[in-house]
């Protein structure tokens, strides 16, 4: 069975518990989105983006083409990935720019993973299994999983494995 809002995203394939909140307040296209995932408005996903099960997108989030986020994962508002090393308008013989006329640069945010609001991820990071970027933080490099990384440049601050549980 077809999700409730197939035909508003065009191209894109989502489980049928998906739960978009505010759907005319998104846009969605050309990507997968898993079970149980659900995206608040104001947020974009490109095509060739692929998030998977149980994830939460908050508000106001850009995932561009090329990202693949992983079980479990949670984006803070704001957060926005991108995917071009050297963006520019135009070529160098000055036409505009097209698809042909630069690189991907994929990012991967792997399984239980937090972003925090307002961060920023450049192209090419992975953000490993369980790690927390903090808000705010620009992502210049790889996160090694269960980091804690802030700052711009993010740098690790700590392990989400030494949390104690109940404490913050």
């Amino acid at each position: 069975m077809a999700h409730p809002y197939a035909d508003k995203f065009p191209g894109a394939r989502l489980a049928e518990d998906v739960r978009v909140f505010k759907p005319e307040l998104v846009n969605i296209y050309g990507c997968t989105i898993g079970n149980e995932t659900t995206i608040a408005p104001f947020v974009e996903i490109q095509e060739n983006v692929v998030i998977g099960c149980r994830c939460k997108i908050s508000s106001h989030s850009f995932i561009c083409n090329g990202v693949v986020i992983e079980d479990g994962v949670f984006i803070g508002h704001g957060v926005i990935f991108t995917n071009d090393r050297y963006p520019r308008a135009l070529t160098d013989d000055g036409r505009l720019k097209g698809g042909d006329d630069w690189e991907c640069v994929p990012i991967r945010v792997c399984r239980q993973a937090s972003i925090g609001s307002g961060a920023v991820l450049l192209p090419g990071v992975t953000i490993g299994e369980g790690a927390l970027v903090g808000a705010g933080s620009v992502v210049t490099r790889d996160v090694p999983p269960y980091a804690v990384v802030f700052g711009n440049p993010a740098r690790i601050r700590g392990d989400m494995r030494k949390k104690t549980k109940g404490k913050q």
